[in-house]
Formats: structure tokens, C-alpha cells, sequence
């Protein structure tokens, strides 16, 4: 039997042009993009859909982006008859993944991601901070370097992303980051490639976001999950809203177990795993941990029609 995983991106992920076709074929998706430029008071949808890049990239628009087409796409899913058996999101693809499992109402997502972006911004200003993903280094290697740099400096650098065997990202200062990007690579790591963000993400210092966070998700309803969540911070299934509200604060500022997320899928009975959203970065990790997993994308009308196509040949060798 079939068992399906929605996974949702982070950031990174966002670009223009991003849901375009989606919206253009389905007026009930479409709402989803009026809405949220609706209850944002600004034209996201045409940042979205024209650009450019670099207003899109900064953390306060590409968040609430990236959730609107996330949830989007995986409404067209359930609309096709696909649902999940879990749910799980990379960093703020966590809250898309919470709106997908009935945790979180879209609007008060879009509304949460979009403080949360100005929260982190406000933490630490566009362009004093940084992300880099580190190929070819242990975890455990890797933060001999950060905490050393750390050190040296007296900047904070540190792991913030477990992506998958081979690849684990650090953030930090912009200067932190830079150094520890090449003493990776003194210490045998293959590449160190900057990633398309505008803060140090998963680092302590988001930690001034955190209370500010905190503040705002306890004016924001919430409901057990009605499918379950793999947590970023935890690598577990969750359900309770209670603990789901105090894991989104500690995510700001701890590292994505997204390989552990993985595997807990892969725990849980879990083969298939459908990314919605722009770009294929996370298939590509799931890939890296177990290349016999079934994955799909969904950014546009064709990736959309492969999956439902795909999913007759689930129905019928079930039967």
C-alpha cells in the first residue's frame, strides 16, 4: 500500500514566476494568492509572479510566498484525490505543512510566516548574516570547525541544517560563516556554497525572534493535527497543538533535522514523498538518503498531472 508524505520547502526555494500555471488553470487556487495580498496589505502576489528576485528573497516576502503555493499545490493534491499520511516541512515549510494537516488556518499562516520573517529580519538586518551549504564533512567534523571559529572570532557560526548525508548547512554572522566556510574545506569538505537567503537562520541569534514569536503564535488558534507532523526540531511525529505551538518558537533558533525527518518517515511506513512547492530541493535530499523512495514535485500544471497519473497505478495496485 501506498503511503504518501507531503513535504514542503524552505526557503531558498522561492522564485519568480512561482505557481504561475497552477492559478492560471484553477480559480479555487487562484484565491489563494488574492487572499493573502489581501490580508498582507501589499501586492505579494505580484512579487510572486514578476519579481524581481531579489525583493522576493528577502525573508519577510519569500516566507509567506512560499507558504501560499505550497498550501495551494497541496490543496490541488487533495482535490485530485491524493492525500498524506504525514506531513512535514523544511524550516518555514513547516508552517505549510501545519495549514496542510489542519493545524494552523491559511489565513493566520500567511499572517504568522510574514511577522516571523520580520522578526528574523529585525534579529539580524539583511546582509549580517548567512547560510552555506558544506559538502563532504561529518556533522561531527564540521562543528569542531564552527565551535573553533566561534571561538576565534567571537562570532557565532553554527549547524543549522541536517540535510542529508554529505550535506549539512551552518549559519551565522556573514564573516563567521565565511571563515568556516573555508576552514571546511582545510578540513576535507568538497564545497562550500553560499545559499540564496537573507539572515542566519537556525542560529543563536534568532534568538531575539523567538520571544517575539512566541508572543504572537499565542494569539493564533490552533488544532490538534488531523494528519500527523514530523517536527523540525524534534525529528518526531506530533499531534498536539500545545506542543506544536512551543517546537515553532525552539525552530527558530535549533537546527532542521531533515535527514532524521526522513528516516522517521521512512520509520512510519512511508514511500512516496510529494514536494510541494517550487524547485526539487528537497526530493533531492530524500533521494540522498534512500534512492529506491518514490518522489514527485509539483510546481506547475505538468508536474501536477504526472502525480495524479501516478497515483491510478497506487489505487489500482491496491485493490
Amino acid at each position: 500500500m501506498t503511503k504518501i508524505a507531503f513535504i514542503f520547502p524552505g526557503q531558498g526555494s522561492q522564485t519568480v514566476g512561482m505557481g504561475a500555471e497552477l492559478i492560471a488553470s484553477n480559480d479555487s487556487s487562484k484565491k489563494f494568492y488574492t487572499e493573502a495580498d489581501s490580508l498582507l496589505g501589499f501586492d505579494l502576489s505580484k512579487l510572486m509572479l514578476e519579481g524581481p528576485q531579489e525583493e522576493l528573497t528577502l525573508t519577510y516576502h519569500a516566507q509567506p510566498a512560499l507558504l501560499t503555493t505550497g498550501v495551494m499545490i497541496a490543496e490541488q493534491l487533495v482535490q485530485n484525490g491524493i492525500t498524506p499520511s504525514f506531513t512535514a516541512g523544511h524550516s518555514l515549510g513547516e508552517y505549510s505543512a501545519l495549514v496542510a494537516s489542519g493545524v494552523m488556518k491559511f489565513e493566520d499562516a500567511v499572517m504568522a510566516v510574514h511577522k516571523r520573517g520580520l522578526f528574523m529580519n529585525d534579529a539580524v538586518p539583511a546582509g549580517q548574516g548567512s547560510m552555506a551549504a558544506i559538502l563532504g564533512l561529518d556533522a561531527k567534523a564540521l562543528k569542531v570547525v564552527t565551535d573553533q571559529v566561534t571561538a576565534d572570532l567571537g562570532e557565532v557560526v553554527q549547524l543549522a541544517n541536517l540535510n542529508c548525508p554529505g550535506q549539512i548547512v551552518i549559519s551565522g554572522t556573514a564573516k563567521a560563516v565565511e571563515v568556516a566556510s573555508e576552514k571546511a574545506k582545510e578540513a576535507g569538505a568538497r564545497r562550500a556554497l553560499p545559499l540564496v537567503v537573507s539572515g542566519p537562520f537556525h542560529s543563536e541569534l534568532m534568538r531575539p525572534a523567538a520571544s517575539k514569536l512566541q508572543e504572537m503564535l499565542a494569539g493564533i488558534q490552533m488544532s490538534d493535527a488531523q494528519t500527523p507532523v514530523i517536527a523540525n526540531v524534534t525529528a518526531q511525529s506530533v499531534t498536539s497543538a500545545a506542543e506544536i505551538r512551543g517546537l515553532l518558537v525552539e525552530q527558530l533558533y535549533s537546527p532542521v533535522r531533515w535527514e532524521e525527518t526522513v528516516r522517521q518517515l521512512i520509520a512510519e511506513g512511508v514511500d512516496t514523498f510529494i514536494e510541494c512547492g517550487p524547485g526539487k530541493v528537497l526530493s533531492g535530499l530524500v533521494k540522498k538518503v534512500d534512492r529506491k523512495l518514490a518522489t514527485y514535485c509539483v510546481y506547475d500544471e505538468a508536474s501536477l498531472q504526472a502525480v495524479v497519473e501516478a497515483s491510478k497505478e497506487w489505487a489500482v495496485n491496491e485493490i
